[in-house]
């Protein structure tokens, strides 16, 4: 396991083995000056200055470079970058990253980031990423001290504490995705969301098990009920006084999917611990804004349940009913995250009393689709909250693409002969699916009349290589950071 801690300018390497790593974008290595402290850093891995120059004369617009036995690498950030794609090119970092390998007796991992400062927050978030927290491999452990090195005239010791805090929630983030389910049961998630409200000073709301049922949670229940624990629902209040904005996170947690009787495939189904992506990274996302002095009223709900397959599972052509009090014909029990979602989203509307409503999702397969594997699928009510996350979503690295916002044209698919609505088009084509899927949601809420309601599907970008990426944290912290103190989050 590895410890992150995130400095201002450059520091001297500490006692034992070390590995270097130097990141930049090309044009800001060749920029980089061999003097001073940095010359102290990484003389003995790559030289005196001449062969620094030469080395960088040499590089490619972009790639890694492993230097002195791989015991130092170097890794060059592109400069260009597509308007869909982000201009810190953190995900060609994030690849680059990836294929390092440290030798098994190396304690310290040094690395120097050259960064503009409106591109360190996802700078940051790449390298942290990489450096994952959850195995259960027999093969001896060590801890890594990973020390980044931010050279950025701008940046301030109150940046680089946040930064470091940002590192450790997204390796929490995917530390919780990346547990499988026998082991990260519900009951184990609430206590993961519990502990982090407890060490927050949050308010700490618990519902679970038939208390959700006689509460009316009937989303949240009916899809849990067939799990091994009991399905929950679990808000975290930082409540400020005077407020002028309630703002509500909601995360749908479905710690493994089945897909119910509907089963998926035997090809389907792994990897389906992971969708309680949604729900990890609000709860994580939370922690870092609430850290930080959020200046707002903030919650964070947690729809927390596990869809499997028992006598009492829900079948196709049920019909439940909702805390919102609609009915619902059910006819895709693997259609399970938005009958969860709505709840949670109604409860932050109706009883937490929220202005802006965010919830994120590992939702659909037909995400991949719509928006790729790197760019979760955004739909709202609000032209502005679309433009500001897709910005955030640049500056984060946490890559967002809208997606059609028209109940009026498609919500229509969901109609049922003999309840309020379907929770899913299933069969049919006349509507985008992963768009139908969050108006499903948003029905429930009057698709945000009166509020600001943005739904966030991350079915492919929760994900890479078989191991999570901790998406969501560096997104929400940068959407959110005019309510924080954080000067790199007041750009």
């Amino acid at each position: 396991m590895a410890k992150i801690l995130v400095r201002n300018g450059i520091q001297a390497i500490g006692e034992g083995l070390t590995s270097l790593v130097i990141i930049g974008k090309k044009s800001a290595l060749q920029a980089v000056p061999f003097e001073g402290r940095f010359q102290e850093v990484a003389q003995k891995f790559v030289g005196d200055s001449s062969s620094w120059n030469s080395m960088i004369s040499r590089i490619n617009k972009s790639g890694r470079l492993p230097l002195h036995y791989e015991l130092a690498h170097l890794i060059a950030v592109p400069d260009s970058a597509s308007r869909g794609n982000t201009s810190t090119n953190s995900h060609a970092l994030f690849k680059d990253m990836r294929s390092v390998t440290y030798p098994e007796d190396v304690e310290n991992v040094h690395i120097v980031l050259f960064s503009n400062y409106s591109d360190v927050v996802a700078h940051v978030s790449a390298i942290a990423r990489t450096f994952y927290k959850f195995t259960l491999k027999t093969s001896k452990k060590r801890s890594l001290n990973v020390n980044i090195d931010v050279v950025c005239d701008q940046l301030t010791g109150e940046d680089a504490d946040f930064l470091t805090d940002l590192s450790e929630s997204i390796r929490e983030t995917a530390r919780l995705i990346d547990t499988p389910a026998n082991i990260l049961t519900t009951d184990a998630l609430v206590d993961e969301a519990v502990k982090v409200g407890n060490a927050l000073g949050s308010k700490v709301t618990v519902i679970r098990g038939e208390d959700l049922l006689s509460s009316g949670f009937g989303g949240i229940y009916h899809v849990g009920k067939a799990g091994p624990t009991p399905p929950a629902f679990v808000v975290l209040s930082h409540e400020v006084p005077g407020s002028t904005e309630h703002i509500a996170l909601v995360g749908k947690g479905v710690v493994y999917d089945t897909g119910g009787l509907q089963i998926k495939t035997k090809t389907g189904m792994p990897n389906m611990k992971r969708d309680m992506g949604g729900a990890a990274g609000m709860l994580e996302a939370y922690s870092t804004l609430v850290k930080r002095g959020f200046s707002q009223t903030l919650h964070v709900c947690l729809c927390i349940v596990e869809n499997n397959v028992s006598p009492i599972a829900n079948k196709p052509d049920d019909v439940i009913q909702m805390l919102s009090g609609k009915t619902v014909e059910i006819n895709n029990t693997d259609a399970e995250g938005r009958l969860i979602l709505a709840d949670g989203v109604y409860y932050a509307k109706e009883y937490l009393k929220a202005t802006t409503i965010f919830d994120m999702a590992t939702l659909t397969g037909a995400q991949a689709w719509l928006s790729g594997r790197l760019h979760g699928a955004a739909m709202t009510n609000d032209d502005q909250l679309e433009n500001d996350i897709v910005r955030a979503g640049k500056a984060s690295g946490d890559l967002v693409s809208p997606m059609l916002f028209a109940p009026d044209l498609f919500y229509s698919d969901l109609k049922s002969p003999i309840a309020d609505m379907r929770n899913s088009n299933l069969g049919k084509m006349d509507g985008p699916p992963s768009a139908v899927a969050g108006l499903f949601i948003g029905a429930h809420i009057d698709f945000g009349e009166g509020i600001r309601w943005l739904h966030l599907d991350i079915a492919a970008p929760a994900e890479c290589g078989d191991r999570a990426t901790g998406y969501g944290p560096a997104l929400f912290s940068t959407l959110l950071g005019k309510y924080t103190n954080i000067p790199i989050l007041n750009q």
